[in-house]
């Protein structure tokens, strides 16, 4: 199941931002959420180019020579794909970057579909025919093969930030 992405050093963090705060330093506050979004940033676009060209199988039409357009000119994984985003919080108990699928900019119709995409197997009414069903299947699970594929560089990346900013206060 698609869920947010959370590089989470909390205790860090968290201790690294109150010695900010106490020693006054906005600038290497801001410096350090900027490198760590730079870190993330990476990740996102991977999981947008892989969303974008994720092969999508179905089983082909039956006989009857029904058909047509699509009702929707509105691109399925492409749309999927603007919605991914990133977030950086270095304050309170949520401190890390986040990399989510944003539903709130998604059609009201595709709010799950990341999710549903990532288990492999869409089931859908033809045409918004509510007694006509297709099935189509997608290579699982492109969110998680993507995020596995990312952490651990993603995690240097965090500690190396953490350590040049605690190296910069002492």
């Amino acid at each position: 199941m698609v869920q947010d992405v959370r590089l989470l050093g909390t205790g860090q963090l968290l201790e690294l931002q109150r010695r900010l705060r106490a020693a006054g330093h906005e600038s290497l506050r801001a410096s350090m959420q900027r490198r760590i979004r730079r870190a993330a940033e990476p990740l996102r676009d991977d999981l947008q180019q892989t969303i974008r060209t994720l092969p999508i199988r179905s089983e082909g039409r039956r006989s009857g020579g029904r058909g047509g357009p699509s009702p929707t000119t509105r691109p399925l994984r492409a749309t999927i794909a603007e919605a991914i985003r990133i977030s950086v919080r270095t304050t309170g108990g949520a401190a890390g970057a986040r990399v989510w699928v944003d539903k709130s900019r998604l059609p009201p119709d595709l709010k799950n579909m990341a999710a549903t995409i990532n288990e492999g197997r869409i089931r859908h009414p033809v045409f918004g025919n509510r007694r006509r069903w297709a099935t189509q299947w997608a290579q699982p699970p492109w969110w998680d093969t993507t995020l596995r594929k990312h952490r651990p560089r993603m995690e240097r990346e965090v500690a190396r930030v953490l350590d040049d900013v605690r190296r910069k206060l002492e």
